[in-house]
């Protein structure tokens, strides 16, 4: 059930494990809109909450994500209400299931510990051209082209999520490097409830329906 929300009235009851998702208007975001048929061109994913900025004792949330931004690229923290006051397009808040929260809280040291050895390695594009073209992912003789083995030396938006859910025990089995940015916003990992921060109304299209086991994987 999508609904329509300020960031700044939500902020507070955002959590670790959240995911941010962004629908860009650059051409791009355009392209993987087309290949993906979704929305859904990045996503991000909620580090802390609640951090207090000792200058002016305010609490803000903080998301990691693998992108181009502000002449920087790879992955990077961001300060989200900065992300949601500059970005030209949509934005949803996906928060975690009561399931998922469990599981996560399990497990967050060992995410936490996994995502931060990851800042600052490399932004990999041609696995994001290779996740969303999956059509020939089986061909005997093009399938090599567009299916991606695992390869974590760099990352692109969806696959370092993936791993990151991966490592906290919310999915499993699933091969990072061939999840597309729709592909974890339709795992079935969510509240039913999700929240656009920026944008006009615009639904995810098969959100929290898909089940997080095994994605991704070439039998």
């Amino acid at each position: 059930m999508l609904e329509q929300q300020q960031y700044h009235l939500i902020r507070e009851h955002m959590q670790p494990g959240d995911i941010i998702a962004f629908g860009g208007n650059s051409l791009f975001s355009r392209w993987t809109k087309l290949t993906t048929r979704s929305a859904v061109t990045h996503v991000a994913i909620v580090m802390q909450t609640k951090m207090r900025d000792e200058d002016s004792n305010r609490y803000f949330n903080q998301v990691m994500e693998a992108k181009s931004y502000k002449g920087k690229r790879g992955v990077m923290t961001n300060r989200l209400s900065e992300r949601v006051a500059s970005y030209d397009g949509d934005i949803w808040w996906l928060p975690l299931s009561s399931a998922s929260r469990s599981i996560f809280e399990q497990n967050k040291r060992d995410f936490f510990n996994f995502m931060f050895e990851q800042d600052g390695k490399p932004y990999d594009v041609l696995q994001l051209f290779g996740s969303a073209v999956d059509a020939i992912d089986e061909h005997p003789l093009f399938g090599s082209i567009s299916y991606n083995q695992e390869d974590f030396n760099s990352w692109f938006c969806s696959e370092l999520i993936a791993e990151g859910l991966e490592t906290a025990g919310v999915v499993s089995g699933v091969n990072a490097s061939e999840v597309t940015p729709v592909d974890i916003c339709r795992f079935n990992i969510f509240k039913k409830r999700y929240v656009q921060l920026k944008g006009k109304g615009r639904v995810i299209g098969g959100f929290n329906s898909l089940k997080a086991d095994n994605w991704g994987q070439i039998a």
